[in-house]
């Protein structure tokens, strides 16, 4: 007979309670596990293993060359937050890190125009969500619905979508009440950036978006280029800038209409010492563009991308800080163990950028402010999220792109700190887990075109989570079921809330039906009339 494995207690501060609801029900954990109200500070027992690194919060100049990690011992509190007792097609995550289970039957929001996936909103300098004369606006990267679902990423281009503010989410259509606007930019405009025209495929990936009092809209975004052979295999590696082109927006009560983005400038490239490049690795991320200013620094703005740790593929190695155990843990693993391991493949990284101009066209690379050497490979979208004084550092990564021995749901990751460059602290007892989708650990996961038969059927719900003010958390559907049945998305999904205090945040079930919100419910809390006077909606 095999013994369970021992699992202890920790509590955590900073408790934030949810509503007393069928948990059980709706994210697909055994019912003992969802009795009573589901808190922050009450997370299930621990499985056995390491404990979590100590950060300090402490906060840095954003120039300093200081950079915080995301470590092994931090990432192994996932799965000791995971039940080892859940079985088949069973959540083993914590309910109240786990985003609701979506329906199969969801509607599309583009009424079948356009597969779409990363999306975001018309934001200013301090990531208020704006709409124009009385029309919300988002920006998404979409793809021709002729293409298979899998196949969008090298022909992604940046559309457009609008609605009629202040309307609840429970007065619009299902699918979110959103007309598809087109494309922001004409062909050959993003393409002429690259001083090799040969390129096979050339594509828009995902940023950010700036707005005015006078409707001027910086679109910064990923710029791509592609050189690939016939059978898919590279002739040389990708090219991705982080780009900007500058438009307008002009809205009234009959619809939008974009003009300009018909320049593009070439911001920042990856450059070897901080951020790895494709002579280094020709698989390395660098993309998804997100401007803010810092209230510490009036006048300044910054940027947060996706990067990885500037080593070269074959020769990445971790240290003794990556591991991040503490001294004696009779849990940790030796640098010598991990790097035999194939974990150094996965070094992801967030990059800092400072802008040198008030126009926004020159920049320049600071240190990262988080790295996952032997982590995790990709943190995709990052943004900063101001509440309390505090500084939230969001990225999103998927199960599939951990290090050998990491394992975590698809999900949006939380850090907390005291500036932007600070010694972030993962939330949630050190994993750094703010929401996932629903997930059994004790089982492989599959792929989002073939999902394992043991999963809950929301294992690759949902992805590219954007966390809006009040907490509201947007994504889009990838897949919904498991192995012989199970429908692709390429729609956005429904929203979300997550109450957010100190170091824990959880799911409020009270939000929406049963903590599903309106599908692509993306709600603007400022809208700018005519003349650039600015009115809040909430």
């Amino acid at each position: 007979m095999n013994t369970p494995p021992k699992r202890v207690r920790r509590i955590l501060t900073g408790g934030v309670t949810a509503a007393a609801v069928a948990v059980s029900a709706l994210v697909g954990l055994p019912a003992a596990a969802a009795v009573g109200p589901v808190t922050a500070a009450a997370l299930p027992d621990l499985q056995n293993g390491p404990e979590p690194t100590v950060h300090t919060q402490e906060a840095f100049a954003p120039e300093d060359d200081f950079t915080a990690k995301w470590t092994r011992a931090d990432a192994r509190q996932l799965k000791r937050l995971s039940d080892p007792t859940a079985g088949s097609k069973q959540n083993s995550m914590p309910a109240e890190l786990t985003m609701p289970a979506v329906p199969q039957d969801f509607p599309d929001m583009s009424n079948e125009e356009v597969w779409v996936w990363d999306s975001w909103p018309l934001t200013d300098e301090d990531a208020n969500q704006y709409s124009v004369n009385g029309q919300e606006i988002i920006f998404s990267l979409v793809a021709d619905r002729n293409l298979v679902f899998d196949e969008r990423h090298v022909f992604a281009k940046i559309g457009y979508f609008y609605r009629p503010a202040g309307v609840p989410a429970d007065e619009r259509p299902e699918n979110g009440g959103w007309t598809y606007g087109g494309l922001v930019f004409d062909e050959g405009v993003t393409g002429q950036i690259f001083p090799d025209q040969s390129y096979s495929h050339q594509t828009q990936w995902s940023g950010s978006a700036r707005i005015s009092k006078s409707g001027e809209i910086k679109l910064f975004f990923t710029d791509v280029a592609f050189y690939r052979n016939g059978d898919g295999s590279n002739r040389k590696p990708y090219d991705p800038r982080i780009a900007l082109s500058v438009g307008k927006v002009h809205a009234n009560k009959n619809g939008v209409k974009l003009t300009g983005f018909d320049e593009v400038t070439d911001l920042l490239q990856a450059d070897g010492t901080y951020y790895q490049t494709g002579a280094q690795n020709e698989f390395f991320n660098f993309r998804d563009p997100f401007t803010f200013e810092d209230p510490a620094h009036p006048g300044e703005t910054f940027m947060v991308f996706e990067g990885n740790s500037a080593m070269p593929r074959e020769s990445a190695t971790c240290n003794e800080e990556d591991l991040g155990y503490r001294e004696g843990d009779p849990f940790a693993e030796t640098v010598e163990q991990v790097n035999a391991s194939g974990a150094t493949y996965q070094i992801g990284n967030v990059g800092l950028a400072k802008a040198k101009n008030e126009d926004l066209t020159e920049w320049e690379f600071l240190p990262p402010i988080l790295s996952a050497n032997c982590v995790t490979d990709q943190t995709e979208r990052p943004q900063i999220y101001m509440k309390d004084g505090r500084y939230y550092l969001f990225t999103i990564s998927h199960r599939g792109t951990f290090a050998n021995g990491i394992d975590g749901p698809e999900g949006v990751y939380g850090f907390v700190g005291d500036g932007i460059r600070s010694d972030y602290q993962p939330m949630n007892a050190g994993s750094g887990l703010a929401l996932g989708n629903p997930t059994n650990l004790n089982f492989a996961g599959g792929q989002p075109f073939a999902p394992d038969f043991n999963q809950p059927i929301g294992h690759f719900q949902a992805y590219s989570h954007y966390v809006m003010p009040g907490g509201l958390v947007q994504s889009f559907i990838d897949t919904i079921g498991t192995e012989g049945d199970f429908r692709r998305g390429g729609t956005l999904a429904p929203t979300v809330k997550i109450d957010i205090d100190g170091a824990s945040s959880a799911v409020d079930y009270s939000y929406g039906d049963g903590g599903l919100g309106g599908y692509a419910d993306i709600p603007a809390n400022i809208n700018i009339n005519p003349g650039g006077k600015e009115k809040p909606l909430r």
